[in-house]
């Protein structure tokens, strides 16, 4: 199992609509995420800094297959076409990052 965080900034004005769209994900986006290994997934929010914070675990042996399978899923991109421009992706991230990556410096089971 690997951990993977990354973090985002948020509109101020689309906050309460970006809660209320994952206080109730579409079941296929929750299947989509699981089939491609994925577990133990949250989303956090600090405010007044409008950031997000992602966690999630991965289980799987090729994360970048199965992240690519999660983007080639119709319904994830209708999701992503509903969220993403809610998200403010930081100047910082790398090429090709959306949510930029953090790096683990601490761990404890």
């Amino acid at each position: 199992m690997k951990r993977y965080a990354s973090i985002i900034g948020i509109n101020e004005n689309d906050i309460a609509e970006y809660k209320r769209l994952h206080a109730n994900v579409w079941p296929e986006i929750l299947d989509r995420l699981s089939k491609s290994n994925i577990t133990n997934y949250s989303i956090f929010l600090k405010q007044p800094e409008n950031l997000l914070f992602s966690y999630y675990e991965y289980l799987g042996t090729d994360h970048k297959s199965d992240q690519d399978a999660i983007a080639k899923d119709t319904k994830t991109q209708k999701w992503w076409a509903i969220c993403g421009p809610k998200q403010n992706a930081l100047a910082s991230r790398a090429e090709g990052e959306w949510w930029a990556s953090l790096e683990e410096v601490f761990h404890l089971d």
